[in-house]
């Protein structure tokens, strides 16, 4: 399974650069994302329905081997989560990132990022909820040299949202 991402993105950001449409593309009624993921796992299902419900397109598709495309999108182990969305710039979001993030991230993207990540899967995230029962957590961005750092600290459930 080849995914020829890189060469686009970088195109497109060029482009962008050029033009100066970064914000205004971003800022679109519509942003899609593909998300891989297991045919059968409900929370991304139910992550896909937050994004929705915050302005997102999706497509879903379920590769055979879901692992062999996060090694491709160089989304190192240590940071996976059980789904990855992909940008048609070309960043990747994986795991639980709520929308506001995902949203604020392709607005203004870091320079040499790969993405942001939820690693694991923190209850009370988007398609994590769970009775009224939250944990805090941290969304990561992902540096294209393989390194993270913190890009936001979520305290409370309706931090995501506001």
């Amino acid at each position: 399974m080849t995914i020829q991402i890189k060469p686009f993105a970088a195109a497109l950001a060029l482009w962008c650069t050029l033009t100066g449409t970064v914000a205004a593309a971003q800022d679109a009624s519509t942003i899609h994302l593909d998300v891989y993921k297991s045919p059968t796992c409900g929370c991304c299902t139910l992550w896909i329905d937050h994004m929705a419900e915050n302005g997102f397109t999706s497509t879903a598709h379920h590769p055979e081997e879901l692992g062999a495309l996060k090694r491709e999108l160089n989304v190192p182990v240590r940071y996976g989560s059980c789904h990855t969305g992909v940008s048609r710039e070309g960043f990747v979001f994986e795991g639980h990132v709520p929308a506001r993030y995902v949203r604020q991230f392709l607005n203004n993207p870091p320079e040499d990022a790969l993405g942001l990540t939820v690693p694991a899967m923190p209850v009370g995230s988007p398609g994590m909820e769970y009775k009224e029962q939250f944990m805090r957590y941290d969304v990561l961005l992902l540096k294209a040299d393989g390194s993270a750092e913190v890009y936001a600290s979520v305290e409370s459930y309706q931090q995501q949202f506001d």
